[in-house]
């Protein structure tokens, strides 16, 4: 069988952490007096930690500091790690080990690519770590989604190259980003949302294994 590279975003594609993200913003958002809904974070999907505080802070028209912005994100991450500290491999999204499982199992390349700066403990938690050949997040990246720059960093990795990378993504973002990296980009979510995509399913559980043998058999470049 042909080897080919598998790039799976974190947040809201592997595990459902991206509801902890929502509660912890939202809760520095009201000590600021701002309204922050589920609608605002959408548009939060797929960006860095810095860039989400810019777009909360716009949200409220909340001029600050540099040295407030810092003890914020500060904060925010804080309040974020209490609530992921308690999960386990239950926060694992439907249908997400089977697609490991496969791809483990038929010796393809692994690769989390992810804006998160708590990529490994989270996926430590989920007890699924072992399961990536490479980690890109957001302690090694200067640009965020959809620059293309995390995906590619993954590719390096394993010493692939972008034409035989896969994309598992659930922003707008995320799409884009691995669109722009000559990638293949699977959306998992709404296809109104993520229509730009090569592919859209609302979850992993309506992703038939038939699908991703045939990915892997398609011409390797």
């Amino acid at each position: 069988m042909s080897k080919k590279t598998f790039i799976f975003d974190l947040d809201g594609v592997i595990v459902d952490t991206a509801k902890y993200h929502f509660l912890a913003w939202q809760r520095l958002a009201a000590q600021l007096g701002i309204e922050f809904t589920p609608e605002h974070n959408e548009q939060l999907k797929g960006v860095s930690r810095v860039r989400s505080l810019e777009i909360i802070l716009g949200l409220g028209n909340v001029e600050a500091s540099q040295e407030e912005k810092n003890q914020w994100l500060i904060q925010k991450n804080t309040e974020y790690l209490s609530y992921i500290y308690e999960m386990d491999e239950s926060e694992i999204l439907p249908g997400v080990m089977s697609v490991l499982d496969y791809l483990k199992e038929n010796n393809q390349n692994i690769v989390l690519g992810s804006a998160s700066k708590n990529a490994k403990p989270i996926l430590e938690k989920a007890k699924i770590l072992h399961y990536f050949d490479a980690i890109v997040d957001g302690n090694d990246v200067s640009n965020a989604k959809p620059d293309p720059e995390v995906f590619l960093q993954g590719a390096k990795k394993v010493h692939d190259v972008a034409e035989n990378c896969i994309v598992f993504e659930d922003s707008v973002a995320g799409i884009q980003a691995a669109n722009l990296a000559n990638m293949i980009s699977i959306g998992i979510g709404e296809t109104e949302v993520l229509h730009e995509a090569d592919y859209v399913f609302k979850d992993f559980t309506f992703i038939d294994i038939n699908f991703i043998e045939n990915l892997i058999k398609e011409k390797c470049v």
